[in-house]
């Protein structure tokens, strides 16, 4: 009996990474719970409740077979040599998929297009987020850079990963150190490919 693929390491990220890419997603707009892969079996569980009202602006999950360790961190010291990231944060690249379709289920698989992403520091730890559209979505795919989206937009988006971990009375670890565009999205995702391959080469596949 052939058995479940596990998210991360048993889907490809696609032929055409990383112009364009399948996206596994954990979360939805609408989810009031924090969902995330659990990196042995490969089912989602329970992370935590959202704390307050952050609510994620976006489909959000992780793009298969990447890591982030040297080879990201290293990317992120040298486009933003100011800020003090030690190390990769050692989980799969967290994308972002924006879409005007309402997707309500999370656990699936999506083809996505990137234009930029956040270059996000937690901890001392480059922890990248990618935006993405939906490919073949008839209003967001007229957007082919991350400058192109509404301020507002992006605004949310940074609203919601600069708060969702944080409580009232803690000091803020989480930093977004810059927004960048679809050609520096594309080379974040083939080092986060790379580094996956250095650390599990041969051991999956």
């Amino acid at each position: 009996m052939i058995g479940k693929p596990h998210p991360w390491h048993g889907i490809s990220p696609g032929d055409n990474a990383p112009e364009s890419i399948m996206a596994f997603i954990e979360m939805t707009p609408y989810d009031t719970v924090k969902y995330e892969i659990d990196k042995i079996s490969g089912y989602l569980k329970v992370d935590r409740p959202h704390r307050f009202s952050s609510l994620l602006p976006a489909l959000y999950g992780f793009i298969p077979q990447t890591y982030c360790s040297s080879l990201t961190a290293e990317y992120f010291k040298e486009m933003s040599p100011e800020a003090s990231v030690e190390r990769g944060d050692k989980d799969p690249l967290d994308i972002c998929v924006l879409s005007d379709r309402n997707i309500r289920r999370g656990n699936i698989i999506v083809p996505a297009i990137p234009i930029g992403g956040f270059r996000m520091l937690d901890g001392g730890e480059a922890d990248d987020k990618i935006i993405a559209v939906l490919a073949s979505d008839e209003f967001y795919t007229t957007w082919k850079d991350v400058n192109e989206l509404p301020v507002a937009m992006v605004d949310r988006l940074k609203h919601y990963f600069l708060n969702y971990k944080q409580m009232p009375d803690e000091q803020a670890e989480v930093e977004i150190i810059a927004t960048y565009g679809r050609e520096e999205a594309h080379e974040v995702i083939r080092r986060s490919m790379l580094d996956y391959k250095k650390k599990f080469n041969g051991v999956f596949g």
